[in-house]
């Protein structure tokens, strides 16, 4: 009886061991190059200045790290938080911050995600993304309004798509 219950217990170790065994247990994930953001975070910097925008932009790398940051020696002094902030939001969420905005209204289902410590849900981050894989965000902070934070945006992401998409 001892014998048939070490056997069983060996068995079932055994086997779940090799299940184990086969479970991939590390994966890898790209993500943007530092020298990646920062052509985003110039080109985007570029664009607004071309505007008259005096504002910040931040990359974040896909965990949301900030990888470049530049400001215009204008901007305000609030401005860097808020890219690093919005380019966050973006990639922790996996949406552009002003695809954000009617979804977390108040009285929305996900009006509670405003109060998720360092949430910005303002337009300005977006996310970048090549071949179905996200692999960071811009956060941009400063010009007289979300959708302009946004073009800027796009105008640093557009600097380095091309070149994404050949990888």
């Amino acid at each position: 009886m001892i014998r048939t219950r070490i056997a069983i217990a060996l068995t079932a170790l055994f086997l779940t061991g090799g299940a184990s065994a086969a479970a991939k247990l590390t994966t890898q994930a790209a993500s943007l190059t530092t020298a990646a953001a920062m052509q985003v975070a110039q080109a985007a910097l570029a664009e607004c200045q071309k505007g008259g925008y005096v504002v910040a932009v931040a990359v974040v790398d896909r965990g949301g790290v900030p990888l470049a940051l530049l400001r215009d020696n204008l901007a305000g002094s609030h401005t860097p938080k808020t890219a690093i902030g919005k380019a966050w939001t973006a990639v922790s969420f996996r949406n552009n911050t002003s695809n954000l905005l009617d979804l977390s209204a108040p009285g929305k289902p996900s009006a509670g995600i405003r109060d998720i410590p360092g949430v910005v849900v303002l337009g300005g981050g977006l996310t970048i993304s090549a071949g179905g894989t996200l692999l960071g965000a811009v956060g941009v902070s400063g010009a007289p309004g979300g959708h302009l934070d946004d073009a800027c945006g796009n105008a640093g992401i557009k600097a380095i798509q091309g070149s994404l998409e050949l990888e």
